[in-house]
């Protein structure tokens, strides 16, 4: 019962904060509640949802609210610690270990995961993605991206629908990282941003901003740049589930949109 208890306390905690419209509150009340999922978390029989929405969490406060780099490195780290102990935690034996399994053997691990291990294998992807970007030059850390990539791609078949749309946007993200010439796979990703928006009926406006600054920026198409960020601006953010991330999702639109002149 506490061990429900736990886990119902963290994922309302997590809708709650989605469905939040004030970014700056969630910004300053969010570290108490950090702390009270670190307590959560202590025990060495912490649940796979307790530690994934302590992971997912971290992730989120490190990138989207705390500036200072050196400060959000060591809160994404706290992130991936606690997305590497989900993959254990529950006795799984599918989703176990598979943080430093060689890619020789990864693929072959990951087919014997099931859907039960869609949603610690996600907050392990959210949280090590998170690490990685706030780790940008560290070598060993950006060498970690093809292992994303192929629990994205298997989350793809576990998690088509519920996680689909989210697992489609990094996977847009992560093929429109480089041009073509150097390696990225642009149209590729073009194809996972389009898939993504199909699945949150367009509602997800921080797909449209993703679309904009990972695809058309990178194939330097200004027309839909402009269209993208201009929707993402006019929609109504308040949507079950998106509004907190869609208000951030806005104010990056209009900063893209007044760089644009400069960068295309």
């Amino acid at each position: 019962m506490a061990k429900s208890a736990a886990a119902d306390f963290a994922g309302n905690l997590s809708v709650a904060i989605l469905n939040q419209d004030d970014p700056e509150l969630v910004r300053d009340s969010l570290p108490a509640y950090l702390l009270i999922l670190d307590s959560l978390a202590a025990s060495p029989e912490a649940t796979g949802d307790i530690l994934g929405a302590s992971a997912r969490l971290y992730a989120a406060y490190a990138v989207v609210f705390v500036a200072d780099p050196d400060r959000s490195a060591n809160l994404a780290a706290h992130a991936r610690a606690y997305g590497t102990r989900a993959l254990c935690a529950d006795g799984r034996g599918h989703s176990c270990g598979i943080d430093s399994l060689p890619y020789t053997d990864l693929d072959l691990q990951l087919e014997k995961t099931d859907s039960g291990d869609a949603s610690v294998l996600l907050s392990y992807v959210v949280a090590s993605l998170a690490y990685i970007r706030t780790h940008g030059e560290d070598w060993q850390a950006l060498a970690e991206l093809p292992r994303m990539e192929r629990v994205l791609n298997r989350l793809l078949v576990l998690s088509p629908d519920s996680d689909g749309a989210q697992v489609n946007t990094y996977l847009g993200v992560l093929n429109t990282l480089r041009p073509a010439a150097l390696g990225g796979h642009p149209e590729r990703g073009r194809v996972y941003f389009e898939r993504a928006l199909e699945l949150t009926g367009r509602r997800d406006l921080g797909v449209l901003v993703d679309y904009a600054r990972g695809y058309a920026r990178l194939v330097y198409d200004r027309e839909l740049h402009d269209q993208l960020l201009n929707e993402a601006l006019q929609a109504d953010p308040r949507q079950p589930g998106y509004t907190l991330f869609n208000i951030l999702a806005q104010r990056q639109a209009a900063e893209l949109l007044a760089s644009a002149d400069d960068y295309f």
